[in-house]
């Protein structure tokens, strides 16, 4: 019987046409393997202890269902008011409530029992994300012995912050009952070490590998890219100006989920210093596209009151008659359009204040013309500027810095932006979606087969905490 893949993520692709950076590389590998996918359906439902398929896709989906409770204390509640701002260095955002760790911790003994059921002894298994931290530890417990992998999407806590957590000793538990953790750069692999280094629990192997009890860990970077091909050839299609008649001289974009981790008002701030200096005449255009999530979330409320502050002070303070300086967008568009909107664009800004990678920066650079391309301002902080020196790179916390990379952007010469882009674009194509899902699984693959599981109901050979 040959060996599965088992996906599971958050999140479950819905549909045929259902598409992302993860669903085309899980699509492929699952396919490869008549693998399934897990995750949780976007309706609610009554929290059964089973998985129901999900119809559309040619791999195998199947879904669990959160109650509304498990919504509000697991997703909104531990997953994306303590771990997310945990992650991206806010822990002055984290909203510790005791009953966001209790449903945290008894969804992921759900999800394990409900893999567990299906699993096969040489199934591959490979969790993703933050919303699973300590599934692998639930697997164990159950007694599966298969190799379980795990990818974090967004940068990995620093040491200083996991202070924030209940029980601190809790996370590396967690993380080291998976046979291989895969972050987005050697950053985030440094700070995963330096959290085993500084506890006393655990020992480096000659190999590289954390011992941890009688678990051993491999830890590696897989930085993680888009559909190349399939993003500039739609960026390359013909099609109606997405801006109509009413298309700016020139403009700088930015595209970010509605979040306070992408610096979106230190960048209307430097577009409205740069407004300040530019040359006699010129009426450049910052065209920011930010879909909404996690609009229930104080934070996001928050930072959604403070953008339309500043677009609408700005605009009022530069604006004219017959030409408005900021173009906010407080809504998704259509993936094509956006393809030749980056196409378009002089410039993208990508100011992350912390970011896992950040696919913007490889999706600008893959839509753009190679004989006449657009810059890419990218933060120093967003995992992308690891391997993607090539950009303009700034600091999100400076306004003054910012604002000096856009107008070097709108003046850039010809021969030095087709030269970075050239160089940006060897990142892009050597880091491609597919690459990074066969680079993953092959060292999964390639880890040492897990010798010992706890029996089922105990806890293992780690401490509680």
């Amino acid at each position: 019987m040959s060996s599965r893949l088992i996906a599971i993520s958050n999140r479950i692709p819905i549909g045929a046409n259902a598409s992302g950076g993860l669903v085309v590389a899980l699509r492929e590998a699952l396919a490869q393997s008549k693998g399934i996918w897990i995750g949780a359906h976007p309706d609610p439902g009554a929290g059964e202890e089973r998985l129901e398929p999900v119809e559309g896709g040619a791999e195998t989906r199947m879904a669990f269902r959160l109650t509304e409770e498990e919504m509000s204390d697991y997703y909104l509640g531990f997953a994306n008011s303590v771990l997310w701002p945990l992650c991206h260095r806010r822990v002055d955002l984290v909203d510790m409530q005791a009953a966001y760790e209790r449903s945290y911790r008894a969804v992921n003994a759900r999800v394990a029992r409900l893999v567990a059921q299906m699993a096969r002894p040489d199934d591959v298994i490979w969790v993703h994300d933050y919303h699973f931290f300590p599934l692998a530890q639930e697997l164990r417990a159950l007694g599966l012995t298969n190799r379980i992998g795990f990818f974090l999407h967004v940068p990995f806590p620093s040491l200083g912050d996991l202070s924030v957590l209940p029980k601190p000793d809790d996370f590396a538990d967690w993380l080291a009952d998976f046979d291989l953790l895969g972050f987005q750069t050697q950053g985030d692999v440094a700070r995963c070490l330096e959290m085993y280094r500084a506890d006393p629990r655990a020992e480096f192997m000659m190999d590289g590998t954390v011992k941890m009890g009688s678990r051993i860990t491999s830890v590696a970077a897989f930085p993680i890219g888009i559909e190349t091909e399939d993003f500039r050839a739609q960026a390359q299609e013909g099609g109606p100006n997405p801006f109509g008649r009413e298309a700016p001289e020139w403009f700088i974009i930015g595209v970010d989920r509605l979040d306070y981790s992408k610096g979106i008002p230190g960048r209307f701030r430097a577009f409205g210093r740069y407004l300040e200096t530019r040359p006699e005449g010129t009426r450049p255009c910052l065209v920011q596209i930010a879909p909404p999530t996690r609009d229930t979330v104080k934070a996001y409320q928050d930072i959604t009151n403070e953008l339309e502050s500043i677009a609408g002070h700005l605009n009022g303070a530069f604006a004219e008659l017959d030409w408005t300086p900021f173009r906010y967008i407080h809504r998704k568009v259509e993936r094509a359009k956006l393809a030749r909107l980056y196409r378009m664009a002089e410039a993208c800004a990508v100011t992350s204040l912390a970011d896992g990678m950040n696919l913007v920066a490889k999706e600008f650079v893959a839509a753009q013309d190679a004989d006449d391309p657009g810059v890419l301002i990218l933060s120093r902080f967003a995992g992308a500027a690891e391997d993607m020196s090539a950009a303009l790179l700034v600091n999100p916390h400076d306004i003054e810095d910012m604002a000096r990379a856009i107008g070097r952007a709108f003046e850039m010469p010809l021969a030095e932006r087709q030269e970075r882009n050239a160089a940006l674009m060897e990142v892009v194509e050597r880091t491609d979606v597919a690459q990074w899902a066969d680079a993953f699984l092959s060292r999964l693959r390639k880890c040492p087969p897990t010798l010992f599981a706890p029996e089922p109901g105990d806890a293992g050979m780690k401490s509680a905490g």
